[in-house]
């Protein structure tokens, strides 16, 4: 199979993600301050850079956990059907629980996952998206915080891929075919 050669033009750089994530953080802290513990959800692959720097960033006690939940495969546009490919190790009934995503596109991931979780009688459940891209929403489906707002463009880095590659990208960069 032959790729198709692309660029990537930086959209984000990692200092104004980095600024944006000290922001959200604050906000993140008084909403659950006083918890006991912070269930940070991340949902792999691509929250795990934002999610490694939101706890860092956070003066909270958390517990990290992983649900691995995919409607993309290797291609550029969703499926829309969310499959659950890895699930939560820890029990979440009665705890405080942050649902951490990469990129909210058309909804349906966050919304099945919310839905999920919610099932299992959290005390609190909230989600985080590092990008959100309102005008491809199929699903009334919002995080309660969100980082940065993109228009509709294929976008790599900082744990977000492209067939696998350019997640290790400091930035955030639109994917352009050459």
């Amino acid at each position: 199979m032959t790729e198709q050669p692309y660029v990537i033009d930086q959209m984000l750089s990692a200092k104004t993600i980095a600024a944006r994530i000290e922001e959200l953080c604050g906000e993140i802290q008084s909403e659950f301050e006083g918890t006991d513990k912070l269930v940070v959800v991340g949902l792999l692959r691509g929250s795990f850079v934002f999610i490694a720097d939101l706890v860092r960033e956070l003066d909270l006690p958390i517990e990290v956990d992983f649900l691995e939940a995919s409607s993309y495969g290797d291609g550029m546009e969703s499926s829309r059907e969310v499959r659950i490919l890895k699930d939560l190790r820890g029990a979440i009934e009665g705890r405080d629980v942050l649902v951490v995503e990469d990129i909210v596109d058309t909804g349906h991931t966050l919304h099945h996952v919310i839905n999920l979780l919610r099932s299992r009688g959290p005390a609190r459940l909230k989600s985080i998206a590092l990008l959100d891209k309102p005008e491809r929403r199929e699903i009334d489906m919002k995080a309660d915080w969100t980082g940065f707002e993109i228009p509709d463009e294929f976008v790599v880095g900082y744990g977000i891929d492209f067939a696998q590659r350019n997640r290790n990208l400091s930035f955030i960069g639109k994917v352009r075919f050459t």
